[in-house]
């Protein structure tokens, strides 16, 4: 049990991924930074002259400033306590665009 061959923690079946379970104040902030990034990327690419449906799409979209705290750091999530879903709990949420809830949510 204490020798060269002990089991490791992953072999006993230990928490292999650690999630908080809260978001924590300097993820929020990244999270807020990155839709400003967002924001002014869309900004720019309209101010070009360039029209697009992804653009046409990007433009309905809230701006940060604009945002619920709840849109911004929780996302829809049908199966998730009362339908919402924490941002970090969410694989690859920098690249979703999903700014704003269903009606009702």
């Amino acid at each position: 049990m204490f020798g060269p061959f002990r089991p490791s923690l992953v072999a006993q079946g230990g928490l292999l991924w650690k999630n908080p379970f809260r978001m924590s104040a300097t993820r929020k902030a990244n999270v807020r930074k990155r839709l400003r990034d967002v924001d002014q990327v869309v900004a720019a690419v309209e101010a070009s002259g360039v029209r697009c449906k992804a653009l046409d799409e990007a433009l309905t979209l809230p701006k940060e400033s604009e945002m619920q705290a709840r849109d911004k750091y929780t996302v829809f999530s049908r199966y998730g306590l009362h339908h919402r879903k924490s941002l970090h709990k969410v694989p690859k949420f920098t690249k979703k665009t999903q700014r704003t809830s269903p009606p009702g949510f």
